[in-house]
């Protein structure tokens, strides 16, 4: 491999194994930044997207990952906002800012988005362009230099749930259920937290994710494999149910359990992607009867963005404990397959 060269895992098409390979490292244009990627926390997307279960708008030989964090390596003719060595971070998503959604202000539902680890390549590179479109809409983020790469890289994942919690809403002294006390579950256990939950509860089948929850503060933890819970939900709100309930995990059967959890008037989020279409039966009456709302959340735009990472500059929001592996960037495909494993929380590949 020659100087101007850098290593990529690159996407081979629906089913076929995606390969490491070498690519032309990126130079800088007019209005464009080049980042030294400094870590790639991987996220299920890139799990399902590994086994051809999610090909939609993933365009064949693009560099995968989209939780990137790094080092400003260098910076185009025309760019003043960032320096050699500087901390950055930004949204997956570039949005053309003139669609029906970017005008009402919904830029991360934009209609025309282009996206990191879709159709731009992504961060489990050594090096990463920055389009101009992209810096010229101010979705580059200065961090403080003092923070991890990896820890920043999960502002990505963290400004999706504020996103999502916009939508559902948590008020002082609301009881929170979390479904699935994977990395997102955990992140969404200490925004509930910080807008003043009485109790949040978390239900995980597994030991070590309900014990990492108990660690973040969770006040009620219930393995759902050994326990109803509804019951255990019904007993700790009186009968009533809960205010809020989140589903983390992208499982059909448990949307019903989402909405069965609530209170009348309650509010559920169905956060989690489901596989393929995402089609899941539900009882429909439970929402009619017992008048729920019910809300989606998808990707994030600026704002959250900015949030997220002013967060985890602040110590507020904890990534730094949900970071429990590192992978080498050769490899890149073992450290998402071990997604699938359950292990640990969060993964993060570092190229160097």
């Amino acid at each position: 491999m020659t100087g101007t060269q850098m290593m990529g895992f690159i996407y081979q098409g629906p089913g076929v194994p995606a390969e490491l390979g070498a690519l032309p490292k990126p130079e800088a244009g007019p209005g464009e930044v080049v980042l030294r990627v400094g870590a790639n926390t991987v996220c299920g997307t890139d799990l399902r997207i590994l086994r051809g279960e999610k090909t939609k708008g993933v365009a064949l030989g693009v560099v995968l990952g989209h939780e990137v964090a790094g080092h400003v390596a260098q910076v185009g003719e025309g760019v003043t906002d960032f320096a050699e060595g500087d901390l950055v971070s930004l949204p997956p998503s570039v949005n053309c800012g003139v669609c029906g959604s970017c005008r009402r202000g919904y830029e991360h539902l934009c209609e025309n988005a282009h996206l990191v680890g879709y159709d731009i390549n992504g961060g489990l590179a050594e090096y990463m362009l920055i389009p101009k479109q992209a810096v010229a809409r101010k979705q580059l983020v200065k961090a403080d230099a003092s923070l991890d790469p990896a820890q920043l890289a999960l502002a990505e994942p963290l400004s999706c749930c504020l996103n999502g919690m916009d939508n559902y809403r948590v008020e002082v002294g609301d009881t929170v259920v979390i479904l699935g006390a994977g990395p997102i579950g955990l992140l969404h256990l200490q925004l509930a937290q910080m807008a003043g939950a009485r109790t949040v509860v978390v239900s995980d089948p597994s030991e070590s994710r309900r014990r990492a929850a108990e660690s973040l503060g969770a006040d009620n933890l219930v393995d759902p494999t050994a326990a109803d819970l509804k019951s255990a939900v019904l007993d700790l709100t009186d009968g009533e149910g809960a205010d809020v309930a989140v589903l983390c995990i992208g499982r059909p059967q448990l949307v019903n359990d989402a909405l069965n959890v609530v209170r009348k008037r309650g509010r559920v989020s169905i956060f989690a992607g489901l596989a393929g279409e995402g089609w899941s039966e539900i009882a429909a009456n439970l929402i009619h009867y017992r008048e729920l709302t019910v809300v989606g959340a998808s990707n994030s735009g600026r704002q959250s963005f900015l949030r997220a990472v002013r967060l985890i500059e602040s110590g507020q929001i904890d990534t730094k404990s949900l970071i429990t592996h590192s992978f080498p960037l050769q490899r890149a495909a073992e450290a998402i397959e071990f997604v699938a494993s359950g292990e640990g929380i969060k993964v993060a590949v570092r190229p160097d």
